[in-house]
């Protein structure tokens, strides 16, 4: 249980109020190389016919993410996802991710269709801060400026002053601070103290974590680093502050990606989901990636690959079937819509 004491010394629970926490979403069902090859090939037509552009995340699976190439799409962290998503002349936005970042799309792009896989895959963070919690939380702290993660429902966003990206989330932050404000920040805690340690700022927190970045740990991963010592290490600030300690570059997905491009190192080992090996290992061939290690206390075991389980959601089957029989639309309430807008919006303006 975790709790925030409020100005009359009553705790808020702000703990994840999610039954069986740690067990994953379903997975699309496994399916033959023929019928990758008879799904592939339809999505890419139905695509076409239906005058729609694939936005897809880097931690999604590497076919997804080839179907979007090849289908004139985008592959992209979740800020250019927003920005790309809104910018595009086609009227059906297929976001292929979290169902954060599909909302994100319909804030921004109100009058496009935007539909998803599979409206369940979701994210640990936007389901550990519920909108009603999190509005008593805001309400004990007014005086605050109240920045949120991405990673967050609209009815979340729509309580805050500024939407970030792990991109932007330390650049925005640290022009807030110079400017004297002091900061409500959900709901990643280690990305919040990340932030709190480079800037200074006088930062509130929420107490949420991402279920895959959490378990990377900082002594495992020091032994890796012994056997690799040529290796450069690149770290997601999603991840403890004990692990962020040891990279050679912090970043988001797409910061990282640069990174493995900067760097010229021919070993990295790499502490985010493993979805972005795939566009890592585009971007430069002759490199060996590696993992970092992953582990959980309570015994729950996942593969030595960082995976997030409800990125895994999304699949070609699933897919071809919204686009053929519809569905899995993403809908805003308008009232929620405006509220979210302004302060996205306000992101996106800070980037340019």
């Amino acid at each position: 249980m975790s709790n925030i004491d409020n100005s009359e010394g009553k705790p808020i629970d702000i703990s994840h109020n999610i039954p069986d926490f740690l067990v994953p979403p379903a997975k699309p069902e496994q399916l033959t190389s023929d019928e990758v090859d008879f799904y592939f090939n339809k999505i890419k037509k139905l695509v076409k016919e239906q005058n729609a552009v694939i936005v897809s995340h880097f931690y999604t699976h590497p076919l997804l993410q080839q179907l979007a190439d090849e289908t004139d799409g985008y592959v992209a962290d979740s800020l250019e996802m927003a920005r790309l998503g809104k910018e595009h002349p086609a009227q059906t936005l297929i976001v292929l991710g979290v169902k954060f970042m599909g909302e994100t799309a319909k804030i921004l792009s109100p009058e496009k269709k935007v539909i998803m896989p599979d409206l369940a895959a979701s994210c640990s963070l936007d389901l550990g801060c519920p909108p009603d919690l999190f509005s008593q939380f805001c309400d004990q702290h007014p005086e605050r400026t109240v920045v949120v993660y991405a990673n967050t429902s609209a009815a979340v966003k729509a309580k805050s002053d500024w939407v970030v990206t792990s991109s932007i989330a330390l650049d925005i932050v640290q022009h807030l601070h110079n400017k004297g404000e002091k900061i409500l920040w959900a709901p990643d805690k280690h990305l919040g103290s990340y932030i709190e340690k480079m800037t200074g700022v006088d930062m509130i927190k929420w107490q949420g974590s991402c279920v895959v970045h959490e378990e990377f740990k900082a002594q495992q991963l020091k032994e890796l680093m012994k056997k690799n010592p040529d290796a450069k290490v690149l770290v997601h600030p999603e991840s403890p502050l004990a692990v962020i300690d040891l990279a050679n570059k912090v970043g988001s997905t797409s910061q990282l990606l640069q990174a493995v491009k900067d760097f010229g190192a021919k070993k990295y080992i790499v502490a985010t989901e493993s979805g972005i090996f795939y566009r890592m290992q585009q971007a430069i061939e002759e490199v060996e990636l590696i993992p970092a290690p992953s582990t959980i206390e309570d015994g729950f075991k996942r593969p030595a690959h960082a995976l997030c389980p409800w990125m895994a959601m999304n699949g070609l089957k699933n897919l071809c079937e919204i686009l053929e029989n519809g569905g899995n639309e993403i809908e805003v309430p308008e009232n929620i819509r405006q509220k979210a807008f302004t302060p996205i919006q306000r992101m996106l303006d800070f980037k340019k």
